[in-house]
């Protein structure tokens, strides 16, 4: 039996009921390093590294820790996220090494989009790893992932993510600068033209954090690349955070001076990538939630089936559908839906008919099996592997039911199906061998 006048065995009694509910990116980023602090009178009080992480868990996670403390002490516990005594110096000393308190610093530093927060950032498969880094980034800057370099195509979440970071940087009282590449190259261009280039040091070198969107505008910017690459070496010097995105890795950005290239690889490179059928869908539900949008689940996976690519895009299909069915005085149904994004849902890239048929047969390829083998009764690692991948693209690709995904692959039945997309959806999360085959398959399928 625990001992509850000891609150720290419950705590990790519950930390390991929250192990297995929550998954493992956010386990590590939120719940890791929290401790018991004290359970008096029915509350129990957990010590946290920082402010930004005990705001973080009450909103998202109270309800959760509550739910498991109550199942293991039995009786109804409130729960109270507090910085922990160890960490309770870090906002003093961080002011003590100049750091602007966050009135002084928003007359000197651009407002971030309220949007763009951690909160409002949908994850997935495509973009668990860029989100927890970019957490990580967020309450350790300087110490883990320095420089912080997010790469993907246009529309994936890239600016979303820096901005994040920016919002719980000033929120910790750091001095934060968020420039596009094209900004620092016009600054620079500037203060070598008005010859006040000890401002533009001042500008970009006293900073606690420097955020920079789209660095591959340097290419082939000889000068630009070379004033930067000093820039990054002072800030990275004196441990202070530098995070970079970008729509291709550090080695493709043709023309960049390679010292500055092998700089940017120094800390994490990361690939933000698209989303993958549930994500576009949870990122439509949550946009409709935001938005006061009412829309029928059919509705929302018909986009979700439709736009592929980009999230701009998505999100942008989701206005112009509520905006069309105002404008024509009409309930959302799909039908409507579809004349509403005709001409943008034509022009995706990439959308030839996916089967049933043609997704086995890449699943098998990529496994190097027979098709037989994975519509039969064959169950070794290797083959249950491949069929569970072919029912979780069915699933994703295909408007099949549960059902019907079950019948296309030997007789399956609906249970057997949402578990093996389940853990499909978990595993890519820790096995690289299983997401490099998913993303391959994805490949060949030509789907987003």
């Amino acid at each position: 039996m625990l001992d509850v006048t000891s609150p720290q065995p419950v705590w990790d009694a519950a930390l390991g009921e929250l192990q297995i509910q929550v998954n493992k990116a956010n386990y590590e980023t939120w719940l890791r390093k929290t401790t018991a602090i004290s359970y008096e009178h029915g509350e129990f009080v957990v010590g946290v590294p920082s402010t930004f992480v005990a705001e973080y868990l009450d909103r998202n996670q109270r309800s959760l820790v509550e739910k498991v403390l109550t199942g293991i002490l039995h009786k109804d516990v409130k729960v109270r996220f507090q910085v922990s005594a160890q960490h309770q110096g870090t906002t003093v000393s961080s002011t003590s090494r100049g750091r602007l308190s966050p009135p002084a610093q928003q007359a000197s530093l651009p407002l971030f989009n309220p949007k763009y927060t951690f909160d409002s950032f949908v994850t997935g498969p495509c973009n668990q790893l860029a989100y927890a880094a970019a957490v990580n980034v967020a309450q350790n800057p300087g110490t883990s992932y320095n420089p912080l370099f997010l790469y993907g195509g246009a529309g994936l979440g890239k600016t979303h993510l820096l901005q994040a970071i920016g919002h719980a940087a000033v929120a910790n009282n750091l001095k934060v600068l968020c420039v596009s590449a094209e900004q620092y190259t016009n600054d620079l261009m500037s203060a070598l033209r008005e010859r006040q280039t000890h401002e533009l040091y001042q500008k970009y070198r006293s900073v606690d954090m420097l955020l920079v969107d789209d660095v591959q505008f340097f290419s082939g910017k000889q000068k630009t690349g070379e004033n930067f690459f000093h820039t990054f070496d002072e800030l990275h010097n004196a441990s202070r955070q530098i995070v970079i995105t970008s729509d291709r890795p550090p080695k493709a950005i043709p023309l960049l001076p390679e010292r500055l290239c092998s700089r940017f690889e120094w800390g994490l490179v990361t690939e933000v990538q698209s989303p993958d059928f549930d994500t576009r869908l949870a990122i439509l539900q949550d946009k409709s939630q935001q938005d006061g949008v009412d829309l029928s689940p059919d509705v929302l996976e018909f986009l979700a089936r439709q736009i592929r690519e980009n999230i701009r895009v998505l999100e942008g299909s989701l206005n112009r559908v509520v905006a069309y069915a105002k404008l024509v005085r009409a309930m959302v149904t799909p039908q409507l839906a579809a004349q509403a994004i005709k001409d943008i849902a034509g022009n995706q890239p990439g959308a030839p008919m996916i089967t049933a048929g043609t997704i086995v047969e890449a699943v098998a390829r990529s496994f190097q099996l027979d098709p037989s083998e994975i519509v039969g009764r064959k169950r070794d690692k290797e083959t249950t592997m491949a069929r569970r991948v072919a029912m979780y693209m069915m699933r994703q690709h295909t408007n099949f039911s549960l059902n019907q995904v079950g019948k296309e692959l030997g007789g399956r039945d609906a249970a057997a199906v949402t578990n093996s997309c389940k853990k499909v959806a978990s595993d890519m999360e820790s096995n690289p061998y299983l997401r490099r085959k998913v993303i391959d398959i994805r490949q060949v399928l030509g789907s987003g």
